[in-house]
Order: C-alpha cells, then sequence, then structure tokens
C-alpha cells in the first residue's frame, strides 16, 4: 500500500492506470466504508482511497474541529483490505485555487438536508470536482446513506467527467442505525434512541409499501 501526500507523487503513481477505482472518504472508516473499496477492488485495476476532512462543507468550524479523526487506524485497516493507494492530501494542496463560487449544481440542493445546510453541498462538489480533475478514475464509489448527496454529484459529474458513479447500499449495525463516522460522536444512549427511531422508519416504510392504495398513489404520480 503506497501513502501519497502531494498531488505530485500522486500523478506519478497512477500515471499508466487507465481502470483506477476512487473512494473518496473524510476518515472514521467503518464497514460502510469496507463495503465501497471491497466493490472498487473487484472491479478496478487498482484501488485509491482518499482520506481528507473537507473545511469547505462544514457549515460550523466546532463542526469541523469534532468531527473523528484517526488517521493511524485507518491506515491499519486501509493495509488489511490490500488498498493499492491512499491519499493524504493537505487543504494546501487541494485548494491551490481558490474556492469556486460559480458551480452548479440542481436545485435539488435546496431541500431536504441542504435547505438547513446552507453551501453544504456546494463544498462538497467543489471537493469532488477537484479530486475528480486531478485523478481521472474509472470509477468513483459513494454509499447511498448521504442519498441527496449521491443524487447531486451524479447529476453534476455526469456532463463533466467520464467517470462512472456506482453506489453501494447502506450499511446498518444490529440495531439498523446506518453506519456513519458521526456515530463515534454519540453515547450509547443517543446510538439506542437512533435505533428505534431507524426500526420506526423501517416499520412505517414496510407499512406503506403493503398499502394498495399507496402503490396506486405512487403509480399516478409516476405516470
Amino acid at each position: 500500500m503506497k501513502i501519497i501526500r502531494n498531488i505530485k507523487n500522486l500523478k506519478e503513481a497512477i500515471v499508466n492506470i487507465p481502470n483506477l477505482g476512487f473512494v473518496p472518504t473524510m476518515g472514521g472508516l467503518h464497514k460502510g466504508h469496507l463495503k465501497l473499496i471491497k466493490k472498487s477492488i473487484n472491479r478496478s485495476q487498482k484501488t485509491l482511497v482518499s482520506i481528507y476532512v473537507n473545511p469547505t462543507q462544514f457549515n460550523k468550524k466546532k463542526d469541523f474541529s469534532k468531527y473523528p479523526r484517526n488517521t493511524k487506524k485507518d491506515l491499519q485497516i486501509l493495509k488489511r483490505q490490500k488498498v493499492d493507494f491512499v491519499f493524504l492530501p493537505r487543504t494546501e494542496e487541494i485548494y491551490k485555487s481558490k474556492i469556486r463560487k460559480n458551480i452548479k449544481i440542481h436545485r435539488k440542493k435546496n431541500v431536504l438536508c441542504g435547505k438547513f445546510r446552507k453551501g453544504h453541498f456546494e463544498g462538497v462538489i467543489d471537493v469532488i470536482d477537484r479530486f475528480l480533475s486531478l485523478i481521472n478514475p474509472k470509477y468513483i464509489f459513494l454509499g447511498e446513506k448521504d442519498f441527496q448527496q449521491l443524487f447531486l454529484i451524479k447529476n453534476y459529474v455526469k456532463n463533466k467527467f467520464k467517470v462512472k458513479v456506482v453506489s453501494c447500499k447502506t450499511v446498518r449495525d444490529k440495531n439498523y442505525v446506518a453506519l456513519s463516522s458521526r456515530n463515534f460522536l454519540l453515547s450509547k444512549k443517543n446510538l439506542t434512541t437512533a435505533g428505534k427511531i431507524a426500526k420506526k422508519l423501517k416499520s412505517f416504510k414496510n407499512r406503506l409499501k403493503n398499502n394498495k392504495n399507496f402503490k396506486k398513489n405512487i403509480n399516478d404520480i409516476k405516470n
């Protein structure tokens, strides 16, 4: 496993790899990340994982500073997974050029999560744009847990890059809570509460799926 810390070494390492899989992460690796990595290893000639906590997608400095970081542990995990390359850039490397103000994102950025996190998705799209421009992978692997983010990235890259976006199902723990790096910040009590909410939502979803009137209304909307 080769650890890369700057753009010059990155370009030298991946120059002749046409079938490169890219898994962007902010560290705090868990089984959801491992699923993405395994999918990349199975599909790609080589796999590159980035670990970079992107400051531009955080609305509050406190949230950014508290984000779980354990690079040493993450590197041990990636080594066991037999990842080919790990990119650990500094912010000065990624943002050599200024933050872009002209990135156009689908209007869906203003609903759901985006409605309450002004500028968040602009930061996400900006850094993904920079990574894809630098790495030029054949595939980028993203989880469905952040579904709005996945939708916006797919919509953004389809006309700008040749990369294929490969999505992976959400991985959940025994209490049906979606795995997330931020879960490391939750107490056992909070995780238990989150599990109860997740199970209630799953139950409600199943009831809707089995409701004939609901299915009819959905079909009417589609048509």
